[in-house]
């Protein structure tokens, strides 16, 4: 009872000083506790992405979309190359502007204390350089589309070469003589890995580290495949070895070649985790390289 009595007094005591407070201490009280309720408020937006990445709401088939932004916004080499952009003088021109809308819309991302932010300007810019959303997309396709049109756009041509370096990959193509051990060599550049879903013996890959060792395995040229020895001179088997590479992000796709949905598995470059970025939703993923390539 006397817990209950004292509570009691304090409540009676507290009320007529509540009454006879003057305007600037009645101010005051109305300004700490909007404070509180914005420290709460960025509290439960804090329980909603604990580790400060924020996603991309889908606005209408824009997975794809969204996977592409969160990939390239995720590389911190590119953001910075795209923080040194010129920006467009008019109004109009910044609408068509792909590799500034990218940076407004990074900069918003940065600044947003939501769950996930909406990528409508980029989108609308997109549109007006012949790029169509309302489409299932093949996600290497409009990688290739989205960074040309980034090319294209920038007009420092130091930061094009950068940005050319950046996302090229240089491929030495070994040739080695089955008889001789003679090796020939040649260099291609591609921009992205394909990866099979089939081993060489036809049977279903099952995770992503499967694949990429499958890649990497060396293959052997024969039959109708055999090469030209120089040493030789005759056309012998060759074994074609091939290396590894760092891996930085994967594009999925879950469904049917017109019809399905699009997530990425991005590392932080910071930490070095994985995230899984599907829309809106970002999560932290434990282990990418059991990454299943079988369709749910």
């Amino acid at each position: 009872m006397g817990k209950v009595f004292g509570l009691l007094e304090k409540l009676v005591l507290a009320e007529p000083q509540h009454f006879l407070a003057g305007p600037t201490e009645k101010k005051e009280d109305d300004d700490n506790m909007k404070k509180k309720r914005v420290q709460l408020r960025e509290r439960l937006r804090a329980l909603d992405r604990p580790h400060g990445l924020v996603g991309l709401h889908n606005i209408g088939r824009t997975c794809c979309l969204n996977t592409l932004i969160q990939v390239l916004i995720m590389n911190m080499r590119f953001t910075k190359i795209l923080k040194r952009i010129t920006v467009p003088r008019g109004a109009e021109e910044q609408k068509r502007s792909v590799p500034f809308q990218l940076l407004l819309l990074m900069e918003k991302m940065q600044d947003s204390r939501q769950k996930a932010v909406r990528p409508m300007e980029l989108a609308y810019c997109l549109q007006k350089c012949n790029v169509q959303l309302s489409i299932q997309h093949d996600a290497a396709h409009l990688y290739l589309t989205v960074l040309n049109l980034i090319k294209d756009q920038i007009t420092d041509a130091d930061l094009v070469e950068r940005l050319q370096s950046l996302y090229e990959m240089q491929v030495k193509e070994s040739l080695v003589c089955t008889e001789c051990s003679g090796e020939s060599s040649q260099y291609s550049n591609i921009l992205t890995l394909p990866l099979s879903l089939f081993d060489l013996d036809s049977k279903p890959l099952k995770t992503l580290e499967d694949a990429l060792r499958c890649f990497s395995l060396p293959k052997e040229l024969a039959g109708e495949s055999k090469y030209f020895c120089e040493h030789c001179r005759r056309k012998t088997s060759r074994k074609q070895p091939k290396g590894l590479y760092e891996l930085f992000a994967v594009i999925a796709h879950v469904g049917m070649a017109d019809f399905g949905h699009y997530c990425a598995y991005i590392r932080n470059s910071v930490n070095g985790e994985w995230f899984c970025f599907n829309d809106s939703d970002v999560c932290w993923v434990r282990n990418i390289s059991k990454l299943s390539l079988a369709p749910n």
